[in-house]
């Protein structure tokens, strides 16, 4: 049974920590991430918030990136690929050694927020050993299993998707017609208007997972009204 890990890590962990240094204001959230090998990683990520010009001046000086690519600019955030290089021996290559996936990632000076599917138990302990082995500090905030409705939180939600739909209904954004928009939301949660989007949409998916397809307790059919 696969299991989602939530965890913190400090910025100089992951990616991108010297561009970070230059621009503390701006938030970095990857999209997804394609390996290439064993020693080829590209992600794909948004950035947001801060000067534009101040990132693309360090991300072109930042070690832990090579091959930076413009993909799409738009009002509330830019779209790049990059490759990121063989010498950050840090959490990128301890999901790679375990195969994991990463679902989500949120960069900020302060550092990283992760969340990462494993396929199994064994392989989060793998993940784990390979860390204290090469010394790769991380903070495990949640671990669950996704078909576990209430575990690590009710009906599923994570404290971020929680706090997206919390935001949603008390500005307004559930009412017809709408009070406020989505980069409204975004903004006042300090994230792009793409990954509101994916959080409202996985914590809808979750809800209605967990509260409207729950089986009869005698015959295990979903109910209908």
């Amino acid at each position: 049974m696969s299991v989602i890990a939530e965890f913190t890590v400090p910025s100089d962990t992951l990616a991108l920590s010297e561009t970070l240094e230059q621009t503390p204001e701006m938030t970095i959230e990857i999209e997804r991430v394609v390996a290439r090998g064993n020693d080829r990683v590209m992600p794909y990520f948004w950035i947001r918030g801060g000067d534009y010009g101040t990132f693309e001046t360090a991300v072109k000086d930042d070690p832990s990136t090579q091959n930076i690519t413009k993909l799409d600019d738009y009002e509330n955030g830019t779209l790049y690929r990059a490759e990121w290089t063989q010498n950050i021996e840090s959490i990128v290559y301890a999901y790679l050694e375990v195969g994991a996936s990463i679902l989500e990632a949120t960069g900020q000076i302060e550092g990283w927020e992760l969340q990462m599917r494993f396929d199994n138990e064994h392989l989060v302990s793998g993940f784990q050993e390979y860390c204290t082995e090469h010394e790769i500090p991380y903070e495990l905030t949640r671990l669950y299993h996704p078909s576990e409705p209430m575990g690590g939180g009710q009906y599923d939600l994570s404290p971020k998707q929680r706090n997206a739909l919390v935001t949603a209904l008390n500005n307004g954004y559930f009412e017809v017609p709408r009070a406020v928009s989505m980069d409204a939301i975004a903004d006042k949660i300090g994230i792009s208007q793409q990954s509101c989007s994916k959080l409202l949409r996985r914590a809808h998916q979750n809800l209605i997972t967990n509260v409207l397809t729950v089986g009869h307790p005698e015959d295990g059919s979903i109910q209908e009204e």
